[in-house]
Formats: C-alpha cells, sequence, structure tokens
C-alpha cells in the first residue's frame, strides 16, 4: 500500500472525516490562544483552567445540557477566583492556580464517580480525549468554538499584544487590562473546551503550549509565533490522529507524542536557538554544582 492509498483510506469513514474537522480547529485555535500564554509565561494559568472545567462537564452530564456549557462556566468561574484570591489575599498568582485547579479537578473526578453509580460515564474520555468518537454536533459546536475565538483574537489582536508585551504601558494609555485579561482567560477556556474531545483535560496544556513553544524557537515574532505554531498544531493533529487510526493508539497521547516530537526536533535544530546548531556557550559549572563540590571539598579536608 502506497503512502496515498494510507492517507485516503481512512476517509472514507465518517468518524474519520469528523474527527480530521475537529483536528484542523482544535490545532489551530491551541497554537494561537496559547501564544499568549507563551509570551506571558502563563503556562500553570492554561493547566489550571484545564482540569478547573472537570465539575462543569459532570454537571452538565447530570442536567442533561451540553456538556461544552457546563465546562466553560466552570473554566470561567475558577479564573475568577483565581483572580479573587489573588486580589484579597496576600497568596500569589501561582499558589492560588495551584489551590483552585486541584480543588475543581478533585470535586469533578468526584461528581463523575458519583454520577457513575446510575449513568453509565467513561471518565478516560474525559481526561485523555476521544476524537475518534466525536460526533456530528461535537463537530458543529467545535467549529462554532473556534470561529468565535479566532475572531476575537483578530478584533482585539493590537490591544492583546500591547498588553501581553507591556501590561503597565497598555494601562496607563487607557487600555481596560483587567477586561483584556480575564478575556483572554475566557479565550484559554473556550480553547480548553473546544479540545476536549480531542485530547482531554490532562492532555489539553501540551497542545496548548508546545505547538507555539516550538514556533518561539524558529520565528521572532507573535503573529509568526501564532502562524507557524498553527501549522505545527495541525499537522500534529492529524499525524496523532492518522497513527491512532493504524496503530490502534490512544487518541489524544498520540497527539500529543507527535507535537512533543515536533518541539525536539525544534529544539536541538532550531537555526536560531538550536542546541547542535548554535556554537556552544563556554561551559560554567551550574550555581548546584558549584556548592556540591564545595561540600565534597570541605568533607575531604
Amino acid at each position: 500500500m502506497d503512502v496515498f492509498q494510507l492517507f485516503l483510506e481512512p476517509l472514507q469513514y465518517g468518524f474519520m472525516q469528523r474527527s480530521l474537522v475537529v483536528a484542523v480547529l482544535v490545532g489551530i485555535i491551541c497554537a494561537v490562544v496559547g501564544s499568549y500564554l507563551i509570551v506571558q509565561r502563563l503556562a500553570l494559568m492554561g493547566d489550571a483552567i484545564s482540569h478547573s472545567v472537570l465539575p462543569g462537564l459532570a454537571i452538565a452530564f447530570w442536567l442533561g445540557v451540553n456538556i461544552f456549557v457546563g465546562a466553560f462556566i466552570a473554566g470561567v468561574l475558577s479564573t475568577l477566583i483565581i483572580g479573587w484570591i489573588r486580589t484579597r489575599s496576600p497568596v500569589k498568582e501561582d499558589a492560588a492556580m495551584g489551590i483552585v485547579f486541584s480543588a475543581f479537578f478533585a470535586l469533578g473526578i468526584t461528581l463523575i464517580t458519583v454520577i457513575q453509580k446510575k449513568n453509565k460515564i467513561d471518565l478516560n474520555h474525559f481526561l485523555f480525549g476521544n476524537i475518534l468518537g466525536v460526533t456530528a454536533s461535537d463537530v458543529r459546536d467545535t467549529l462554532i468554538m473556534a470561529v468565535l475565538v479566532l475572531l476575537v483574537v483578530a478584533l482585539l489582536y493590537k490591544e492583546l499584544l500591547f498588553y501581553t508585551f507591556d501590561p503597565l504601558g497598555a494601562q496607563a494609555v487607557g487600555l481596560p487590562v483587567n477586561l483584556l485579561n480575564f478575556g483572554l482567560m475566557a479565550l484559554i477556556a473556550l480553547t480548553v473546551v473546544a479540545s476536549l474531545k480531542a485530547v482531554g483535560v490532562v492532555l489539553v496544556l501540551s497542545l496548548l503550549i508546545t505547538p507555539g513553544a516550538t514556533a518561539y524557537l524558529l520565528v521572532p515574532r507573535l503573529h509568526q509565533v501564532m502562524g507557524v505554531g498553527a501549522a505545527i498544531g495541525v499537522v500534529s493533529s492529524l499525524g496523532g490522529l492518522y497513527l491512532s487510526y493504524w496503530f490502534n493508539l490512544p487518541s489524544g497521547p498520540a497527539i500529543v507524542l507527535v507535537v512533543s516530537g515536533f518541539f525536539t526536533v525544534a529544539l536541538l535544530f532550531s537555526p536560531r536557538h538550536g542546541v547542535l546548531t548554535q556554537p556552544a556557550a563556554p561551559r560554567t559549572p551550574s550555581p548546584l554544582m558549584q556548592e556540591l563540590r564545595g561540600l565534597w571539598r570541605g568533607g575531604r579536608s
């Protein structure tokens, strides 16, 4: 079987056609929104929101409403709670994130465990994704969310760009920085929700961060990071999907492994920052190694 047949054969099945559409959409929006997280060094916020959507999923499933709606509400609520803790207490933002996402995640697991006693629900699909099982309504919902995310980013690109690189400067010129921050968090929550069927709660952070981080090693400007990252996200999603089909692998982990492979190649061979393509800096022992050597020499003397 030649490569062309390997590519075309899965397309005869409706579930693969639906999965490919979702893979492309998720690959694009995760890279675009994740680029802001890379620049602002807010990877933990993406992790917090991705874990915090789980109780919303469980409650929405229990009430019989769209699980995407429940997940989005839970994600936004977690963002508001993190901000409230940060502003009303001496607890730092990273600690607030850890507290909130672990509490929400534990609540979600508990709710799903209780619901499982009366309803047949597969927890693994929420945690690790099941892109091969998407329905036509899932494709529709993902498309709506993707269009909304990209439309907001396009309309507020200049404002978000200014706020991302210079929050104090943005505030000084009168931009509503608190609204921009909340809007960015809402976009992250919407992107996480759109990606649930593809990679699940646990693995969505990789798809949010890794394509943008890979592009960050290759190109210098934010819009370039978004474009290259989106291409990497799409190729990774499609590649993981085909690996899942041909080798009977779990779809979410397969996608994450592919995108992680791209990052490894960029880290080693990037023309700008590659470990193997840039001249090695003079080797100086790390502070930790210096202290260990000092302790070793002091113990021998």
